[in-house]
């Protein structure tokens, strides 16, 4: 991920950036995906082709109004619960499933094939460590050190 304003590149769990200190989702220069200088008009990176979206419940760049249904931070897309994610992490966390609910598909199929082929060839380990994995996360995203979505949206409390 990196920051709209500077072009930095920034963690997906990060509030602001450490380059020039704008807060996530702030500013309008740069694409959030690839880092590529960008239109502050354009709706779209013409480098990687995702969308350029404002901080969440703010209309997309180039838009008139509030963000159109269906568009990340739209009025109507509600928001992922804490509570929730939290619980599915941990208990059923081994299996990835708190992670496919945030939207971080790839993790979420790493922590499958970490319990269920792990667990496999190592008779038992590999399930272990994938509890463990999904009992830590679980615990952090109720504590709020994990609290935002893939999309980087806020978790409802």
């Amino acid at each position: 991920m990196f920051c709209r304003n500077c072009g930095v590149q920034v963690g997906d769990q990060a509030a602001f950036c450490t380059g020039c200190g704008a807060g996530a989702g702030v500013g309008n220069k740069f694409c959030y995906n690839c880092g590529a200088q960008a239109d502050p008009a354009a709706a779209v990176c013409i480098k990687c082709g995702v969308a350029l979206y404002a901080p969440p419940g703010a209309a997309p760049a180039g838009y008139q109004g509030a963000a159109p249904a269906g568009y990340p931070g739209a009025p109507g897309s509600p928001l992922k619960s804490k509570l929730v994610a939290g619980l599915l992490g941990i208990f059923v966390g081994c299996f990835g499933v708190h992670r496919f609910y945030l939207g971080y598909t790839t993790i979420g199929v790493i922590q499958v094939l970490v319990t269920v082929i792990g667990g496999i060839i190592t008779c038992g380990v590999g399930w272990l460590a994938g509890w463990i994995w999904g009992l830590v996360e679980g615990i952090l995203i109720l504590t709020g050190s994990i609290n935002r979505d893939a999309q980087g949206r806020p978790l409802a409390e």
